[in-house]
């Protein structure tokens, strides 16, 4: 009975642990706790819920994968993107890490956007992202958060996203990532639940 208990508590205790841990595919460039949202992330997150609740729909859960990956696309676009080309902020620098695009209005690299979940993490869903920028990288990031909500509302794609309106209508979140770093704001949603668990929040 007692060894009964023990190989319970132990396979229990095992979960939980897994459930705490982005489960990565590969070494990443950057030192990302993704276990722990910032405060301005956990704010952002919870902004996009409440906002989601004053439509009469349900929170989305934050992700740990999700804001791994949304963590790791904040940075690699204050690092590397440059604006005033045929990029836009769905573009991923090159890397070793990941597979590479320019994202153009036309979506002919949507790909790029869906697999990265798959690439980073196990999570096994698409991932599709929102994202926003302001010039002042001097911005705190809790007015980043602010900014970025608001800018997403007047969008109508963008807004579509998070409030399943449009193309959007049919489709259910299951996960959220959030990442910010240095004047960009971004937010991944996935149609599955991330079976490594939420990051930890501060608050």
């Amino acid at each position: 009975m007692n060894k009964i208990f023990l190989l319970l508590t132990f396979s229990l205790l095992s979960f939980a642990l897994h459930a705490q841990i982005p489960p990565l595919k590969t070494t990443l460039p950057y030192s990302c706790d993704t276990l722990r949202l910032t405060h301005a992330e956990e704010d952002l997150g919870r902004m996009i819920n409440s906002y989601r609740q004053s439509k009469n729909l349900p929170p989305v859960p934050f992700s740990a994968a999700l804001s791994l990956v949304a963590r790791i696309h904040a940075i690699d676009l204050s690092e590397n993107f440059s604006f005033g080309g045929r990029c836009n902020l769905h573009t991923w620098s090159k890397s070793p890490y990941w597979s590479s695009c320019c994202y153009t209005p036309d979506h002919k690299s949507a790909a790029c956007m869906w697999d990265k979940p798959r690439e980073l993490t196990l999570y096994a869903g698409d991932g599709f992202e929102i994202a926003f920028y302001t010039s002042d990288e001097t911005t705190p990031d809790k007015l980043l958060a602010e900014m970025a909500l608001n800018g997403w509302k007047t969008s109508r794609g963008h807004n579509d996203i998070i409030i399943n309106r449009g193309k959007w209508r049919n489709v259910d979140w299951k996960a959220m990532g959030i990442g910010i770093c240095r004047g960009y704001a971004v937010i991944w949603f996935g149609e599955l639940t991330d079976e490594a668990g939420a990051p930890r929040l501060l608050h």
